[in-house]
């Protein structure tokens, strides 16, 4: 699918590489698991990308680091349109320690908020399992993803929040697409790719899309990832590893493939295990 050349060639000259360290202002102490990489195309995307012709939609924000880095690009360009972050917004003991120096909680709600107060107003927190999230906000221009650990969860991410993109206009970050843990989310942009075309990478595994077609209920249908089988994945997987080839270093989406013939029939990252200690079948 042909984008605007002038789109292409921005995203050819990643600019958010000359986003400086020092860009982030107070995000800098919101705990988060992405890395300077990362949070750099965050900024750049939340404060030069970005227009306002829709909302900043965080799915995933753990403790609020990837909602703050989004918020001070938006406050930077002077930007007034909505952030909506999704997450459970619970702590294991294990990331407690490593991110908070404290104990685990069932939920960090009150804590994110307070994390995230330099930014608001319009920041809305949303609690719960993305199973039984709606969205009702219109269009969305920035769609970040990092929740989608199972296949029905990146189905339901599909379903709620893609037909709201505009076409032209909207990036997703998929922030696993490439990791070997998540075949389903090449192979479902993949499945969809007459709606979305990979226009940059960051780090490892994140690969952002623009949207260039509405997604409408056929498009949804072609990229369910719900009833197929590890053939179709595979598939799909090749289909991508083509789309991604100007972006992606050989070899990682035949690493996902692998992963998925060492774990076969399994849609959740937990789930999975490592194919270099885990016999491979040949499908």
């Amino acid at each position: 699918m042909e984008i605007d050349p002038d789109i292409r060639a921005l995203f050819a000259g990643r600019p958010w590489r000359r986003v400086p360290g020092t860009a982030f202002g107070a995000a800098t102490d919101v705990p988060t698991m992405l890395n300077d990489r990362e949070r750099r195309l965050y900024l750049w995307l939340a404060r030069d990308w970005v227009r306002g012709a829709g909302a900043i939609v965080d799915l995933g924000c753990f403790l609020g680091g990837s909602t703050a880095v989004l918020a001070e690009g938006r406050a930077q360009a002077g930007g007034t349109q909505p952030i909506h972050a999704y997450d459970r917004f619970r702590i294991s003991d294990e990331l407690a320690a490593m991110y908070l120096d404290g104990p685990g909680s069932e939920d960090t709600t009150d804590l994110v908020a307070r994390l995230i107060a330099p930014w608001q107003p319009g920041i809305t927190l949303h609690r719960g399992d993305l199973a039984g999230q709606s969205w009702t906000g219109g269009p969305i221009e920035l769609l970040v993803v990092d929740a989608a650990k199972t296949a029905a969860v990146a189905d339901r991410i599909a379903q709620v929040f893609f037909a709201h993109l505009i076409p032209g206009r909207s990036i997703v970050v998929q922030q696993d697409a490439l990791h070997w843990r998540q075949p389903w989310l090449p192979a479902q942009m993949a499945w969809m790719g007459e709606a979305f075309v990979p226009v940059g990478r960051v780090g490892r595994d994140l690969v952002a899309y623009l949207c260039v077609k509405p997604v409408d209920a056929d498009q949804l249908a072609r990229g369910r990832i719900a009833g197929r089988q590890d053939r179709d994945l595979i598939a799909g997987l090749s289909m991508a590893e083509a789309d991604l080839a100007e972006l992606v270093p050989e070899g990682r989406t035949a690493a996902q493939i692998d992963a998925l013939r060492a774990n076969p029939n399994r849609r959740a990252a937990k789930a999975f295990r490592d194919p270099d200690k885990t016999p491979v079948s040949r499908i």
